[in-house]
């Protein structure tokens, strides 16, 4: 654990107030966050339809020149809700940044130093991660998910009856979010794991003593948030498992830069 200096607790205690000025500056960044979301919520929906196209282009470009290259709905109102997810989705994916400015306005002050210093990268790796991750879905994993699903379709015969994909919007659109937000979620684990050991809390000695029982751990995250199918929970949990490694090395890169700055500290205090 970095400890932190006497100018770090004084700067801390300058920043203390009474609970109430929490508590109205808790209400202004919780304002501006939801104003934020509610802002983009009504752009996403507004271009629900294109939003929807660009989500649907891997589902159609594999069904394309096929009798059933179209998606279907059941319910009368299940478009108007699809598009209303697809604000809701947007509007977080879009509004972010902003919702998390604030929280970090919010929490900064009651920061030490070293600890807002370990901070600021991270604020531009957690979206980064979630784009990386993001994109691995509708590039990759999506495109093969949705080769493999659709190969069950057989044709009919005169002896059998042919099995042909009746795909729903409302369906589709689940299964997309659900993969893009378990993807950009666990994406963020190297995010997480090197904000901790920038902190102090973890080494890398100790990430590799638990690795046989992070790879079991994420391969049941995988299970969790993947559709029920060896595929999809595969797709992600290996991934996931190259992440943790790359996870280790960047700790032991941090130790190492810590190593230095402490001995060059030591250096200059025994000078």
């Amino acid at each position: 654990m970095v400890k932190p200096t006497p100018e770090d607790e004084a700067a801390l205690d300058a920043t203390k107030a009474p609970l109430l000025e929490h508590l109205l500056e808790l209400r202004t960044r919780l304002i501006w966050a939801v104003l934020s979301f509610g802002i983009c919520f009504v752009i996403c929906f507004f271009f629900a339809k294109p939003i929807f196209t660009f989500l649907t282009e891997p589902l159609h470009r594999e069904m394309a020149g096929r009798a059933n290259d179209h998606l279907i709905y059941t319910a009368l109102t299940e478009v108007f809700f699809t598009n209303v997810k697809i604000g809701l989705f947007g509007g977080l994916c879009l509004g972010f940044p902003a919702i998390a400015w604030q929280i970090w306005l919010f929490v900064a002050p009651g920061l030490y130093r070293h600890e807002k210093q370990a901070f600021w990268p991270f604020l531009l790796g957690v979206p980064f991660m979630f784009l990386l991750g993001a994109s691995f879905v509708y590039f990759l994993m999506l495109p093969l998910a949705i080769k493999f699903f659709v190969s069950f379709q057989t044709l009919g015969t005169a002896d059998a009856m042919g099995i042909q994909l009746q795909a729903k919007v409302s369906d589709y659109l689940d299964l997309v979010m659900t993969l893009i937000f378990a993807f950009g979620l666990t994406f963020q684990l190297p995010v997480v794991l090197t904000l901790i050991a920038k902190v102090g809390i973890i080494t890398a000695k100790a990430l590799r003593e638990m690795r046989r029982y992070a790879i079991v751990g994420l391969f049941g995250v995988a299970a969790v948030f993947t559709p029920p199918d060896a595929f999809s929970m595969l797709s992600l949990a290996v991934p996931l498992v190259a992440l943790y490694e790359v996870s280790i090395a960047l700790v032991v890169l941090i130790e190492r830069k810590r190593a230095k700055e402490d001995a060059a500290r030591a250096k200059e205090s025994a000078a």
